[in-house]
């Protein structure tokens, strides 16, 4: 079997494509039905599969529910939520909200949802991520100041994880009932970025519990990951988390050589916006070839800029020629 990989267009620029604003592209029906229609021209051009019509990646449903305010700026800038956590006192105080879907940004976004899917029933069933990583989570309810709390005051870090953990699990199971998505065993992914902002020491404690707690309230039937910061001295863990498929995506510290030798399961590369904007074509084609050398489950690749889509179609003219 030869090289899988994937190519996609990335949804700033089908916003861009389209004139449209990013912000339409999370609440506007009628500008994501317009937005992808036009975008069928860019995948046909490049010779992909044009991307279904969607509401805008949103990665903070969990928190929301939980009473953060997210902050949509008109611009491309991402979303960003604001924490509800001040003091380390606050985390004795934290509670479950009685209804997970009465968020202002939720509510909005299930009618959004509910308009697109009477234009587009193949659109996906999603208002978003159905949660981030319990570290991520605790850093998106308290900021930065989460990363001395393990060291300051544990047990208060092991209280606010417990939390994140499994009101990510009630969320979730919530917004599946809601959709009329089956809650049964499948498979499940976790994006925690933060996770490796803790050496392995701490992770030991402070991370993998937690992960095994929603893969567990989740039924993974396998387990996926995504985290960006990890090091070569985590992947160990890996195992003992009974990892399936991990993604580091666009992970600083791991090469592709180092995961072909230490990382103890599959997984992905990315071949990352700035190496596409910075290589020329026969310096991609030679990155792709040495990142199939790694073995990896699959190369993704995006398009995110109309001036690389000479460098997206020599990217996938190798990737078809080694699958």
């Amino acid at each position: 079997m030869g090289q899988q990989y994937h190519c996609g267009i990335g949804e700033h620029l089908i916003a861009q494509n389209a004139g449209v604003a990013m912000h339409q592209l999370h609440f506007d029906t009628d500008a994501i039905v317009f937005a992808y229609k036009k975008a069928e021209k860019i995948a046909e051009r490049i010779g992909i599969k044009s991307p279904v019509p969607h509401l805008a990646g949103f990665a903070y449903p969990h928190v929301a529910s939980l009473g953060c305010e997210i902050f949509f700026p008109e611009d491309a800038q991402e979303p960003r939520p604001i924490p509800i956590i001040k003091t380390p006192s606050d985390i004795n105080h934290l509670k479950e909200p009685d209804n997970y879907l009465s968020a202002p940004v939720i509510q909005k976004k299930l009618q959004t949802l509910e308009k697109l899917l009477e234009k587009v029933p193949s659109a996906p069933k999603s208002i978003g991520h159905l949660y981030e990583g319990p570290v991520t989570t605790a850093m998106l309810l308290m900021g930065e100041n989460f990363l001395t709390l393990p060291y300051d005051d544990p047990k208060r870090a092991h209280k606010l994880l417990e939390f994140c953990a499994k009101s990510a699990v009630n969320y979730a199971n919530t917004i599946r009932n809601k959709l009329g998505i089956p809650v049964e065993p499948c498979p499940v992914s976790i994006p925690d970025d933060f996770a490796g902002m803790f050496p392995p020491s701490l992770f030991e404690e402070f991370v993998l519990p937690y992960w095994e707690i929603l893969y567990s309230g989740m039924q993974a039937s396998e387990r996926y990951l995504h985290s960006e910061l990890l090091r070569v001295e985590h992947l160990p863990l890996l195992e003992k988390a009974n990892i399936n498929l991990f993604d580091p995506s666009s992970d600083q510290y791991l090469t592709p050589e180092i995961l072909k030798q230490h990382c103890p399961c599959e997984f992905t590369l990315l071949i990352k916006e700035w190496e596409i904007a910075h290589l020329s074509i026969e310096e991609l084609e030679k990155l792709y070839e040495r990142y199939a050398e790694s073995k990896p489950q699959s190369i993704s690749f995006w398009l995110c800029f109309f001036e690389h889509e000479e460098k997206i179609i020599a990217l996938l003219k190798k990737a078809r020629s080694m699958s």
